[in-house]
């Protein structure tokens, strides 16, 4: 197991002696898993290890989520390395983009999983002296469990809440003066809403420290403002994934992300094209994971795009750094009357105005074009200033409808703010 100075050392590790790192956790993930994988043995038929230069990784084909899916008839993902009865855990994707998949963790495995997650508990400063609440239901999907188990590995009291509402939670988090909360950016949103309807100023709480994931709001900053005034905490953003793994951690001091490459290798690609992009342009996100030999991943397509910045000016951390975190979904992008918007932008610009409780963006086509309409619940007259502000940063004209208090729909997981009535390119 890593220690604070081992992955410190890591983090701070120039490019060439971190590719050297990579490299070495590379071969030694592929002479575990091949050739028993049957699934990478035969993608990668022909490949002699050792891999010989960290670049040469790009010669290896990609891995997608479809081709996961396989006509096991448990619905194991098809990247399974080893026989059942080696894994002793059980989860499986929530089926938004596509259905679930279904992938299982060796004792061995997990502890990888919960090492990944040190990397974001040292960004978000928390110690064993922590009681840490766990905002969310414990079901198949892996959300937190690793997490939760995380926190218990580095001494924390670890606090779950599944099967509680919100008004429980929010006596919970006060009656055990809970000093950290792990939950979406939604749902911080939600227990703030839910504070205010019952009086309780959640400012006075214990809470000093709120991990976000799930969603791209904990690097939006108009999100994270509301946030972090509705509960006077501070909020780092993570980024993680049934299939990959807890790959990416933010900062206390403000938005943005950092791929983990102590265990994970990036590449950004061009979506349409599949080459690489240049620094600071958009491009979808990439990971091989160097753990998790049980379900490894090879250049997985994770459908997030980001955009490749330079390190900060921290010589503490030279990771791959994302200004923006997370932008959105390469499924999501909107082509509207020629201009290209994410979901996430419009959201930005909503959050601005922090009186608006919930609101909902749906995209139709119409011929061949994208239409979008905006709805939110607040009085009309800021919903035409919101209108004002989305022709003002986008561009373009976008009505917006206002609706009463209480119209739309809450969330306690990933929210779903977006609904797409596009065509899919199947049908």
């Amino acid at each position: 197991m890593e220690t604070e100075a081992d992955r410190e050392k890591i983090r701070s590790l120039d490019r060439p002696a971190l590719e050297v790192y990579q490299l070495e956790r590379l071969n030694q993930l592929l002479r575990e898993v091949l050739p028993q994988n049957k699934f990478y043995a035969k993608k990668l038929s022909g490949l002699k290890i050792p891999i010989e230069r960290i670049s040469d990784l790009s010669k290896l084909p990609f891995t997608s989520k479809e081709e996961l899916v396989g006509d096991d008839p448990h619905g194991w993902a098809r990247n399974r390395t080893f026989e059942i009865e080696k894994y002793t855990r059980f989860h499986q994707t929530s089926g938004t983009q596509g259905q679930p998949l279904i992938l299982l963790d060796t004792p061995e495995d997990w502890r990888w999983w919960t090492d990944a997650w040190q990397y974001v508990l040292d960004a978000a400063q928390i110690t064993s002296n922590d009681r840490c609440f766990l905002a969310f239901s414990f079901g198949p999907f892996i959300g937190f469990w690793s997490a939760f188990d995380a926190l218990i590995q580095r001494g924390c009291l670890a606090i779950p809440s599944g099967g509680l509402s919100s008004v429980a939670r929010l006596d919970r988090i006060t009656t055990v003066a809970a000093t950290c909360l792990l939950c979406t950016p939604s749902y911080a949103l939600r227990l703030a809403e839910v504070a205010q309807e019952h009086s309780q100023d959640l400012r006075r709480s214990t809470v000093r420290t709120i991990v976000v994931a799930g969603e791209p709001g904990g690097s939006l900053t108009s999100v994270r403002a509301q946030i972090e005034n509705a509960w006077d905490a501070k909020v780092l953003d993570h980024a993680g994934a049934t299939e990959i793994g807890p790959w990416g951690f933010g900062e206390l001091s403000g938005p943005g992300l950092y791929v983990n490459e102590g265990e994970f290798i990036a590449e950004c690609i061009d979506p349409e094209t599949t080459e690489p992009v240049e620094e600071n342009q958009t491009g979808e996100l990439v990971l091989t994971s160097l753990g998790r030999a049980g379900h490894p991943m090879l250049r997985y397509r994770t459908g997030d795009l980001v955009r490749f910045n330079a390190p900060k000016t921290n010589e503490n951390i030279q990771f791959v750094y994302l200004a923006e975190g997370i932008l959105g979904r390469t499924d999501q992008m909107l082509i509207i009357r020629g201009v290209n918007i994410l979901p996430s932008a419009v959201e930005q610009i909503i959050r601005g105005f922090s009186d608006v409780c919930e609101f909902r963006i749906t995209a139709n086509r119409i011929g061949a074009m994208d239409e979008l309409k905006v709805e939110v619940e607040a009085d009309q007259d800021r919903a035409t200033q919101i209108s004002e502000q989305l022709q003002i940063n986008l561009g373009l004209r976008i009505d917006v409808k206002s609706l009463p208090a209480r119209t739309l729909p809450r969330f306690e997981g990933k929210a779903k703010r977006f609904i797409d009535h596009r065509p899919k390119e199947d049908e």
